[in-house]
């Protein structure tokens, strides 16, 4: 299978286990950011962890804080590999230019449809430089 996602914010080609969350998020009181584990009580996927995987987003719970969040998830090494959102969430783009802007590491973004999303569910995936994403057979 092979999709194309739109790049929001560039970023090296990777490869890594996909964590498709089946409900949108808020990382504010949902992620734990110094271990990258979902803590949200009603969430689905919670006790999930998203530090190193390409995490796929339905959507997001909005809080101006969940900048601050994925920026501390950022310079604590538990931040996504990836993050592919069904829509821009400027909000949190904002956490990973500032986190550039500090020098760290950061993931790269992408817009995939959340439709696209559940077919990358639990699966090992690759996304090149360009969003070209493709997962192994089975």
């Amino acid at each position: 299978m092979e999709l194309k996602a739109e790049i929001l914010l560039p970023g090296d080609a990777l490869t890594g286990s996909c964590l498709a969350l089946t409900a949108p998020i808020s990382f504010w009181g949902g992620v734990d950011p110094t271990s990258g584990t979902i803590i949200d009580a009603r969430h689905p996927e919670r006790g999930q962890n998203i530090a190193g995987r390409i995490l796929a987003l339905p959507g997001t719970i909005g809080s101006s804080s969940a900048s601050a969040v994925l920026l501390e998830l950022v310079h604590a090494g538990k931040a996504p590999a990836a993050l592919l959102m069904d829509a821009p969430d400027a909000i949190l783009l904002l956490g990973l230019v500032v986190a550039r802007e500090m020098g760290w590491p950061t993931p790269p973004a992408f817009r995939l449809p959340a439709a696209d999303q559940k077919a990358l569910a639990d699966r090992r995936i690759a996304i090149s430089t360009k969003g070209l994403i493709s997962t192994d057979r089975g």
